[in-house]
């Protein structure tokens, strides 16, 4: 990965030949903050999604509901530079290390992981 966040062209051939897409050519993506840990969300990528994220350095998913590409941050700034990408040990999963310009949530929290289950509810949490 360089500095920008892309990787050689030899690595995404690479990290594409590993990967294991559903039925739908779909795989998981959880983005987490680079320095932090902070686990910010989970969304979908396809292979034009990955092969973008890795060429351009900034992270791209694939939208279900709108049935197309999902530049991250493309309308609301809050998008998501590429610091390092993992694949699990089943290929079926991916880990986007990034460093996230504002909230990663669509609702405008920090995190779409919010809400934690305490005792008998469902309370938001600070993120």
């Amino acid at each position: 990965m360089s500095e920008s966040g892309a990787a050689a062209p030899e690595a995404a051939a690479a990290v594409l030949a590993a990967l294991s897409f559903d039925r739908d050519g779909l795989v998981a993506a959880v983005a987490q903050q680079h320095d932090s840990g902070e686990v910010l969300m989970l969304a979908w990528m396809n292979r034009e999604a990955v092969q973008e994220t890795l060429a351009t350095g900034w992270v791209c998913y694939w939208s279900r509901s709108r049935r197309a590409l999902w530049r991250k941050g493309k309308t609301s700034g809050h998008v998501q530079r590429l610091v390092e990408l993992r694949v699990d040990c089943d290929g079926d999963a991916l880990l986007l290390r990034v460093d996230q310009t504002g909230p990663a949530c669509h609702t405008g929290e920090h995190s779409c992981f919010f809400r934690a289950a305490r005792g008998k509810d469902l309370v938001a949490i600070a993120t």
